[in-house]
């Protein structure tokens, strides 16, 4: 009986979340000028002339996707287009020739570096166009985008006196566990969502990042969804196992991923409430 009830209930929560949402328009394929070459992009757009508020989102391990674009990345940046932002995916990866690296221990493009320069290269096209507010512009990543991200806004003001910094960040299930040894801190609000069972990235190491960076840093909020792994917002994904990944919690290279309905409906929610929040004129990304 408790059976038939809880796929009762997975049921009718699936239901209320919508596989994939109408974009306001198809996307386009963009180029950008980076330090080493061109950085190839995928560009979607409200309907409308804007200005618009942006987002630089930012592709897990596995890349943007195999034939244009992933399902998990395409379904955020429609519902993102839908309630007005405008959302480009730098594609990392292919631009430098790179296929999924996953099971790479010694990437060329690394989070802490290579993936930083294509964030802040894709910041300030967008900033540079006509239909963009330029002091709105958001990091958002997944996995190994997400630990980009929290990269790119970490510590003091920003370098760069050409254009704004970001206005805020969200990064879903980072990996903290090196950003916590080097005493992360955020210059810009960040929003950081993560699994407690994520075997990948776990949970624990970017709590202890969190909490190391209390009073010295800007808003950092991070909440963790009992019984939910890696991957945990695929539109459609059964938890399985993977083999042979890079980095594991246990150093065996065997990891779990997949789709976890609260986990997802409260992201789903949660991630377009937080960016809506910053996009406001009131709010100011100040150090306390």
């Amino acid at each position: 009986m408790r059976r038939a009830i809880g796929v009762f209930l997975a049921a009718v929560v699936a239901a209320a979340i919508p596989r994939t949402a109408a974009a306001a328009g198809a996307p386009e394929n963009v180029q950008l000028a980076r330090p080493d070459g061109t950085l190839n992009a995928m560009l979607y757009r409200p309907d409308g002339e804007g200005p618009f508020p942006a987002v630089v989102a930012l592709h897990g391990c596995a890349g943007l996707g195999k034939n244009g674009i992933a399902e998990r990345y395409r379904d955020w940046a429609e519902r993102l287009a839908n309630i007005g932002f405008v959302v480009l995916f730098p594609d990392s990866f292919g631009s430098r020739g790179l296929g999924p690296q996953c099971r790479v221990g010694n990437r060329a493009a690394r989070a802490s570096r290579e993936r930083v320069a294509d964030a802040n290269a894709a910041r300030r096209w967008l900033q540079d166009q006509s239909f963009v507010k330029a002091d709105r512009v958001f990091a958002l990543g997944w996995s190994n985008g997400a630990t980009t991200a929290l990269y790119t806004i970490r510590g003091g003001p920003s370098t760069d006196r050409s254009h704004p910094d970001f206005r805020s960040a969200v990064a879903l299930y980072p990996g903290c566990k090196k950003l916590s040894t080097l005493g992360w801190s955020a210059r810009v609000p960040t929003l950081i969502l993560i699994g407690a069972n994520d075997d990948w990235t776990p949970a624990k190491a970017c709590e202890q990042m969190v909490a190391g960076a209390r009073g010295r840093s800007a808003q950092v909020a991070i909440t963790v969804y009992p019984g939910a792994y890696h991957g945990f917002d695929e539109p459609d994904m059964p938890v399985r196992v993977l083999s042979g990944v890079a980095s594991s919690a246990d150093g065996s290279g065997r990891v779990h991923r997949g789709t976890n309905l609260e986990a997802r409906a409260d992201a789903l929610k949660r991630v377009p409430e937080w960016l809506q929040r910053f996009a406001q004129d009131r709010h100011q990304n100040k150090l306390p």
